[in-house]
Formats: structure tokens, sequence, C-alpha cells
């Protein structure tokens, strides 16, 4: 008897799995990752002039492209996109001996691509002389 619980507790949790909606999956996997995406509140929160190349890279990581002008002041581009996909679907239907069995199913996705540049220009000294973004969506 006891092995015929532990399997009917094995289907019911399989079960309860199941009906979880897309739409709580895509927001486990946001919260995952999202302490490393680069966003635009970190920048508007984080970033001031002043700041050493060291705060810059605790707050942000490391840049995508560096590059220096004929003075040797650097200029760090952040540049960043990310695509989300969400994908829900659901089937339900009546199986009896006296139906031929009736069922239906129905679906929707949305797709959402995002987009992040990040321009920080440094000064002869090291420190943020100026910054500028652009944040896109659709």
């Amino acid at each position: 008897m006891t092995r015929f619980r532990l399997q009917a507790a094995l289907l019911l949790s399989f079960l309860a799995a199941a009906c979880t909606p897309a739409s709580e999956h895509a927001r486990e996997v946001a919260s995952r990752d999202s302490r490393d995406r680069l966003t635009l509140g970190t920048v508007q929160r984080e970033i001031r002039e002043g700041m050493s190349g060291a705060e810059v890279a605790a707050a942000l990581g490391a840049p995508n492209m560096v590059t220096s002008d004929e003075r040797r002041r650097e200029t760090w581009v952040y540049d960043r996109i990310a695509t989300e996909q969400v994908y829900s679907n659901s089937s339900g239907g009546v199986n009896a001996l006296f139906l031929a069995g009736v069922s239906g199913r129905s679906g929707a996705s949305q797709t959402t691509q995002r987009s992040l540049t990040v321009i920080i220009r440094f000064s002869e000294g090291g420190t943020v002389r100026d910054f500028t973004y652009r944040s896109s969506s659709f």
C-alpha cells in the first residue's frame, strides 16, 4: 500500500507541475538572470559623472568595446540585445465510453526584443566625463 501512495503522490506532483502556466515559467527564468542583466534602471541609478572605471565595471560589468581618442581618453560601449519568447498552450477534453472523445486545443505565443546601448566617456584622469544611453523595445 505504501508503494501505491508513493506512486499516487508522484503522479499528483507531476500533474501539478504540468499545470503551471507559461507566464509563471517566464517569471522564474527572468528572476534567475535578473542579477546579471544590464538594464536601463541600473544605468540611471548607478552611473554618475566623476566615477572611476573600477566603479563603473563593478556596477555594469565588462563593456563590449573599449576605444580611446587622440588624447588617450577611453570610451566604453555596452551593447545588449535581449529576446524573450513566451508560449502557452492548453488542451482539454472529455473521454468516456459513450462519447467518441471531445477535445480542444488552444495556444498563444509572444516575442519581444529589447536593446540597450550605453556609451561612457572617461576623462584623462580615468573618471566618467559623461555618458549617454539609448533603449528600445519592439
